[in-house]
């Protein structure tokens, strides 16, 4: 068959039956593999479908500009239909994307530009903001906001959820996937269920993320929101597309779980995966162990392909850095948290308090460093020597509030970073920042570290 563009091959992608990884678990267990969309990821599906009506809308008009903040592979897909189609791409990205990803945008012929990830989605440095902001200076651009853009549920509704329907021939029981914008989760679920109300959907969630809380209380917690490493998945907002009546149940899966996972799948089943692949597979897995009988089918969507990850969770130094891989020789963070007292508390200054009285706790409390909170959230921290040279060079700044002298924030670290990678971590920056199993924030400094080593 001959196509008359690249974007006319987007959809129809294979089921894969598990072979390995499900060992022991009653039912069938079919991965959707979402690389075989010529974008390598099933963005694709949702990013023509948000042209295309953009298009119709008179929204989108020739020689416009697409600007859209992405993880990368919702950008993969605009660039294709741009190409295709004749327009320009500007992407926002937050700065935790792997640069695999980056390169593959400009490949394409995209403008990037990396925004950080531990800030608010309000902060105007935010990838969400920066990407508005864009939309609203440049004429004749489109902001496809894939978070609230309908066109992204409907596009899996109209493609994925039939694709599954008809490859299963209705026999699905089962539908797990990835939470992040809701479109595959939630376009894919409202035709299956549908189809058939019966069926039990799974949403994948990742710690730091307010997916899983949200539906359990109808609570949006800030507390549960704070930085993680996988990419494409959970959220710190709400997107429109993310309709909670059609996921019924959330499961969590840590970064290590989804990062271990993801290799498994590569070296067992040949399925050259991303990062949150592995995510939605161990939590599918989590929660077939418990729920699924013999008879029972569960469909897994497989987001994106492997490529965009070879510096990050195919590599083993990242991995070991991250505390992925297992090591006996080094103790973790994990084992310095459990040594501390149980009435642990740790020290902080609010952004808003005066220069003179964060140094005033700092020197009671004979610490060096300190993070710096808005309410319950990091926005960055003191070190008493960048300090120290801020008030001599301008003495006044002593009345001022903290958040004009802060720096950066802290790195927060696995939770099973091992010892050496840690000390390698504080002794090019400051500090690091873990939370525990209960998400209680604990900082690591050197002393810590030398403490748990000669122990």
């Amino acid at each position: 068959m001959i196509y008359n563009s690249i974007i006319e091959t987007i959809g129809n992608t294979p089921l894969v039956r598990l072979n390995k990884v499900n060992q022991g678990i009653k039912g069938e267990i079919l991965v959707k593999v979402e690389y075989f969309n010529p974008g390598n990821s099933m963005k694709d599906r949702m990013a023509i479908k948000m042209v295309e009506d953009a298009e119709a809308a008179g929204i989108l008009k020739p020689g416009g500009t697409i600007i859209e903040g992405t993880s990368g592979n919702t950008g993969m897909g605009l660039a294709l239909a741009a190409i295709a189609k004749g327009y320009k791409c500007i992407f926002t990205m937050a700065d935790k994307q792997s640069k695999e990803k980056i390169d593959i945008l400009k490949a394409v012929g995209a403008e990037v530009i990396v925004c950080p990830t531990n800030v608010s989605p309000e902060d105007p440095r935010s990838y969400y903001s920066v990407a508005r902001k864009l939309n609203k200076d440049i004429p004749n651009s489109f902001y496809p906001n894939q978070y609230d853009n309908l066109s992204n549920a409907l596009a899996h509704y109209e493609t994925t959820g039939p694709e599954i329907w008809k490859d299963t021939a209705g026999k699905i029981t089962h539908y797990a996937a990835g939470v992040g914008t809701g479109g595959s989760m939630c376009g894919t679920a409202k035709y299956l269920k549908e189809q058939n109300p019966a069926i039990v959907t799974v949403g994948i969630d990742t710690y730091g993320s307010v997916f899983k809380k949200y539906k359990e209380t109808g609570i949006f917690d800030e507390n549960e929101v704070y930085p993680y490493l996988t990419e494409g998945i959970g959220e710190d907002i709400l997107p429109k597309n993310v309709d909670f009546d059609m996921i019924d149940h959330f499961v969590k899966v840590t970064d290590k779980d989804a990062a271990v996972m993801t290799r498994r799948l590569s070296r067992e089943e040949g399925l050259f995966v991303g990062w949150s692949c592995g995510s939605a597979v161990h939590g599918a897995l989590e929660y077939a162990k418990e729920n699924l009988k013999e008879g029972d089918r569960m469909v897994i969507i497989l987001p994106d392909h492997g490529t965009r990850y070879l510096g990050k969770i195919y590599n083993d130094d990242w991995m070991r850095n991250h505390g992925f891989l297992e090591d006996k020789t080094f103790g973790t963070a994990r084992d310095i948290i459990a040594a501390r007292n149980g009435d642990y508390q740790l020290l902080v200054t609010q952004q808003t308090d005066t220069v003179k009285a964060a140094i005033a706790l700092m020197n009671k409390t004979s610490v060096s460093q300190i993070p710096v909170m808005d309410g319950d959230h990091v926005v960055g921290c003191l070190t008493d020597n960048k300090l120290l040279s801020k008030i001599i060079d301008n003495p006044n700044l002593k009345d001022s509030p903290v958040s004009e002298v802060m720096e950066d924030s802290m790195k927060f670290v696995a939770l099973d970073s091992t010892l050496d990678v840690l000390s390698s971590m504080v002794d090019k920056e400051k500090a690091v920042l873990v939370r525990d199993d209960k998400h209680q924030i604990h900082i690591i400094t050197k002393h810590d570290i030398l403490e748990a080593i000669t122990k």
